[in-house]
């Protein structure tokens, strides 16, 4: 039954870039809706509410604590990293992060001798900023102060199931809910921030790479990506393997798998890391599901800006590629392999 593509409204058939570009907003406007993107919109008519806690001058920039309303009554804390020196346009790049206990803390660097910086490159903010890009790390929805009392009482990762369970009864998704607070998080960096609108970039781990991937593909604004050790099939992750319920969206199998909603960035750059070694993503499924992806670039005319990095461990980050592409991508509009 995973494996039933023909039963998928949107499976990617197109064979010219007429048609192409039909199935990308007829998928876009029906993955909003099933995402719940649409039911969050209908209630936030205002301009979101942004605070600023406290600002911290470190050697080579300064790391913000912000809190935005990005809906009523949701609060989601995140940090603004600008680099020290001269005010000047730059990239902006935006961090989720994944099933982490410290979060968005770990992602600006702010845990000294944090393991999972030693282990995985997850201070994924703190390496954009010293690239010189404005960046943003959020908290993601059902972690830290977002966890029930009782996740918080028993100190749990995170209160994903309780988040997913609650929004489901309102035609909403978990998943959908991060992609808004990073769409309200672009709208806070252009308005007030010197970010330059051509170069948005978003890259994150695990649950990170979730987030990057489905907002790039709703939010056209987004004009490049980098999920780390997500991109896969749908079939052979989480519908193969206990994962957690954030993952979860009610119907998407029957709508399109997860290389057709990758389709959705192209022509935009899109970098895909995986870890040859990753158990819940495996990387056969990975490479296949690559392929296909690679053949609704080629119609897009962009084949050289769909790109696959294949780290040699496990499920983490691997941060070179993602800053060589960065690199090159903020600074010409031809790249090359990253794996050269």
């Amino acid at each position: 039954m995973m494996r039933d593509n023909k039963r998928q409204q949107f499976r990617f058939c197109a064979t010219d870039l007429p048609a192409l570009r039909s199935w990308q907003r007829g998928l876009r406007k029906t993955l909003r809706e099933t995402l719940g993107i649409q039911s969050i919109s209908s209630r936030c008519h205002t301009t979101p509410q942004t605070e600023q806690l406290e600002a911290v001058t470190l050697d080579d920039h300064i790391r913000e604590d912000w809190r935005i309303e990005s809906e009523p009554g949701i609060v989601i804390p995140f940090y603004l990293l600008r680099p020290l020196g001269p005010p000047k346009i730059r990239p902006l790049v935006i961090t989720p992060h994944g099933h982490s206990r410290n979060h968005r803390h770990t992602y600006a660097g702010a845990i000294p001798n944090d393991p999972e910086v030693i282990d995985g490159e997850r201070d994924i903010a703190r390496q954009a900023v010293r690239e010189g890009y404005i960046t943003i790390a959020p908290q993601a929805r059902a972690f830290s102060d977002n966890r029930s009392d009782k996740n918080q009482k028993n100190n749990s990762v995170s209160s994903c199931a309780e988040w997913q369970h609650r929004s489901s009864m309102f035609g909403r998704t978990l998943i959908g809910e991060r992609v808004w607070d990073m769409m309200k998080l672009i709208d806070f960096a252009l308005a007030n921030e010197m970010v330059d609108p051509q170069h948005i970039m978003l890259t994150g781990n695990s649950g990170g790479g979730t987030t990057s991937l489905f907002t790039a593909a709703i939010d056209e604004r987004v004009t490049s990506a980098a999920p780390s050790c997500y991109f896969c099939t749908f079939a052979d992750s989480i519908g193969a393997m206990e994962h957690c319920a954030c993952n979860y969206i009610p119907g998407i199998l029957n709508l399109a798998e997860m290389s057709d909603i990758a389709g959705l960035i192209a022509p935009r750059p899109l970098l895909i890391v995986a870890g040859l070694h990753d158990p819940i993503f495996p990387i056969h499924a990975v490479r296949s599901s690559f392929k296909k992806l690679k053949d609704i670039y080629t119609l897009a005319g962009a084949p050289d800006k769909c790109q696959l990095y294949i780290g040699k461990g496990g499920h983490r980050y691997y941060k070179k590629p993602v800053w060589s592409f960065a690199k090159e991508l903020f600074n010409s509009t031809t790249l090359t392999n990253i794996n050269k």
